[in-house]
């Protein structure tokens, strides 16, 4: 039975007034020597409690899609392949040379999430990393008069622990922009949601490259990058990606798109964070090296020159504001980064309701047509 599906929540509803109902029932009919009596009716109450708090857990969970299967929940998923030595692209490489990666798409088994995004399972063949990746397309991707047209992306990154379904099934991504770019406000932006939590719950991999761990960023940087190019009309331009991210994933996307400007026109950070270890699962955080070059203010500071990357950082005071100003303060013509200071907690309630104007602002980066 799926983790997120109406039916498990269902169960786990009625669960409740079952527990309770059978409490009821068998208190007076306990028989035995008093200690006995005494524990069989402690597990009757355990057993309520456990009821209750598995339900608030599944409606917790499917309200915010922190845990999009079984799988991620108990952390029994293996979703890294191998580990390979990944070589840098030289000058001149063309992706376009090597071998197309075709896929079969599906729908998403999630009743959170719209029923036009696609869902596909991808070998990554530079990264050693297995995982699915959702895709949704524009409303003018498939009309006549867009046929013959490619159209920018934007990568989706969720926060730690966190769904590939969570951009659409609990920010409501798709279903908010869909009538934006319809109106022309906002450009038709092909939206991937890449598999993000590879080496189980209590491991954030910091979309970084860890040698011997895993290849988070070459996973998301290019592997899902040339899937998305061979099986969909996007465009090959990095002047045409972004890549956006709250809270982990805010950490994410100013970190790829600052290392990466070869592959990335702009991000969006929303309460994200600089130092990874602000999250205290954070893999990189664990190797002074590491911790130090996943960090983007570092990133921006120690480019040789300013990267053509455009930034639009959101976050409340203590919560991702400061080193939104931070990046602000370090950054050099053509870098730009845009800090919007928001109110409330680190919460979907908050991030939710900036997208509009985030992906207008990204619009006005990477525009309907180039």
């Amino acid at each position: 039975m799926q983790l997120t599906g109406t039916p498990f929540l269902i169960v786990t509803i009625v669960l409740v007034p079952l527990s309770v109902a059978a409490v009821l029932l068998l208190w007076g009919r306990v028989r035995g020597p008093k200690p006995v009596q005494v524990l069989s009716r402690l597990v009757m109450i355990l057993f309520c409690q456990v009821t209750a708090v598995t339900m608030v857990f599944v409606m917790v969970n499917n309200a915010n899609l922190i845990y999009g299967n079984w799988d991620d929940l108990l952390g029994t998923g293996n979703h890294v392949r191998s580990v390979p030595q990944v070589q840098a692209e030289g000058p001149g490489h063309d992706a376009k040379s090597e071998p197309k990666v075709l896929q079969q798409f599906k729908g998403v088994d999630d009743p959170m999430v719209p029923k036009d995004v696609q869902r596909t399972d991808l070998k990554g063949q530079l990264s050693g990393v297995d995982g699915e990746v959702l895709v949704w397309l524009p409303p003018q991707y498939n009309e006549p008069a867009y046929k013959d047209r490619t159209f920018p992306v934007v990568e989706l990154i969720p926060g730690f622990p966190g769904s590939s379904s969570t951009w659409y099934g609990t920010l409501k991504v798709s279903e908010q922009l869909k009538p934006l770019m319809k109106e022309g406000k906002v450009a038709p932006f092909i939206l991937v949601s890449p598999r993000t939590l590879l080496l189980g719950r209590s491991t954030d991999t910091g979309c970084a490259d860890v040698p011997g761990k895993v290849n988070a960023d070459t996973w998301l940087s290019r592997d899902v990058p040339k899937m998305v190019l061979d099986n969909f009309r996007a465009d090959t331009s990095a002047d045409r990606w972004a890549v956006a991210g709250y809270s982990a994933g805010g950490h994410c996307a100013a970190k790829l798109a600052l290392e990466h400007p070869d592959r990335y026109r702009a991000g969006i950070s929303l309460s994200g964070y600089n130092d990874p270890a602000a999250e205290a699962d954070s893999l990189t955080a664990k190797n002074p090296q590491l911790r130090e070059a996943s960090n983007p203010l570092n990133i921006l500071r120690k480019a040789a020159q300013p990267p053509k990357t455009s930034l639009y950082v959101s976050g409340n005071r203590g919560d991702g504001y400061e080193g939104g100003l931070a990046l602000q303060q370090a950054a050099k013509a053509p870098t730009n980064v845009t800090v919007v200071e928001t109110t409330g907690p680190h919460a979907v309630d908050v991030w939710k309701p900036l997208l509009p104007k985030a992906f207008t602002w990204l619009t006005g980066i990477i525009p309907a047509q180039h």
